[in-house]
């Protein structure tokens, strides 16, 4: 039994009148009673009494009539939030971020698209990025933005920073004052690295051996903070990009490391070809308004 039909139903009820419900429902007499016929032999029961004056609802009626009106308001509330979505944008985004980025900067780019779509909530959730890639695979997240993976068949990205990874040392480390330093300088020394889940570490960890050497680590751990303190207090050396280096509050000396440089490709993510809110659209095309300017091989 379609919606529509219900709704001829409950025309003809209020009416009383089959010849005042076809008008209203711009239809034919003739059209509207026989939908109401295929209602009663679907049913088995009849609907209405006919008489020449008025038509009166059976018992049957009566119990149609008590669902189907609860049913048409039901129904007019759905259409009526699926025109809102489409008007004032609402729903919920859910985004991962990994520690290591400027979360300030982000924190900016949600609240411009926040006051833009004030009916639109965010879901935040802090993780390295391989998870971020796991859970937006799985659809428990929405967007991430991650440190590019080599492999990414099953995402759409749009890249928005390219950075070198420069090394951060102590102040009182032997090599502070150099302008740079080949990797293989450091094979003898401590690493503080942050832990599997985050693609930084394979990346660091790839170079090292590139540069023939397997790096000594002595610390892991998801947080920046505790890795720029371990080195601070000369517990290690550690690798980060240099947009998150000119961020660090500690004493510490940075410096730029060759022979290989070790590139650092920040991206925006999402599941490729999966199904986008009128919300989720709108945020890719307002995020890449506000991130930088896109290089040639950017996508999405």
């Amino acid at each position: 039994m379609e919606m529509k039909h219900l709704q001829f139903f409950l025309e003809v009820a209020r009416t009383g009148s089959f010849t005042q419900a076809a008008e209203n429902l711009y239809i034919t007499q003739p059209a509207l009673s026989r939908i109401i016929k295929s209602m009663e032999d679907e049913l088995g029961l009849p609907l209405f009494i006919r008489s020449r004056k008025k038509v009166i609802l059976t018992d049957a009626g009566h119990v149609l009539n008590k669902h189907a009106q609860v049913m048409d308001k039901q129904w007019q509330r759905l259409y009526a939030e699926l025109d809102k979505m489409k008007t004032v944008k609402t729903g919920q985004i859910r985004i991962g971020l990994p520690t290591i980025v400027n979360s300030f900067f982000f924190s900016q780019l949600l609240a411009s698209f926040h006051k833009e779509y004030p009916e639109v909530t965010f879901q935040l959730e802090e993780a390295g990025s391989k998870k971020i890639e796991e859970e937006i695979t799985n659809d428990k997240l929405d967007f991430g933005v991650v440190v590019l993976p080599d492999k990414h068949d099953m995402l759409d990205y749009y890249m928005f920073e390219t950075d070198k990874l420069k090394l951060v040392v102590p102040p009182s480390h032997r090599l502070v004052g150099r302008e740079a330093v080949a990797l293989s300088e450091l094979k003898d020394e401590s690493f503080i690295m942050f832990n599997r889940e985050f693609e930084l570490r394979r990346l660091v960890l790839a170079a090292c051996r590139e540069a023939g050497f397997e790096p000594g680590i002595i610390s892991e751990t998801s947080q920046l903070d505790f890795i720029e303190e371990m080195v601070a207090y000369n517990l290690g050396i550690t690798l980060l990009p240099e947009s998150t280096c000119t961020e660090l509050k500690r004493d510490v000396h940075t410096i730029a490391v060759t022979n290989p440089t070790i590139e650092w490709r920040l991206a925006m993510i999402w599941k490729k070809e999966a199904y986008l809110s009128h919300v989720a659209t709108e945020f890719i095309h307002f995020a890449k308004g506000k991130l930088p300017k896109s290089r040639p091989d950017q996508k999405g």
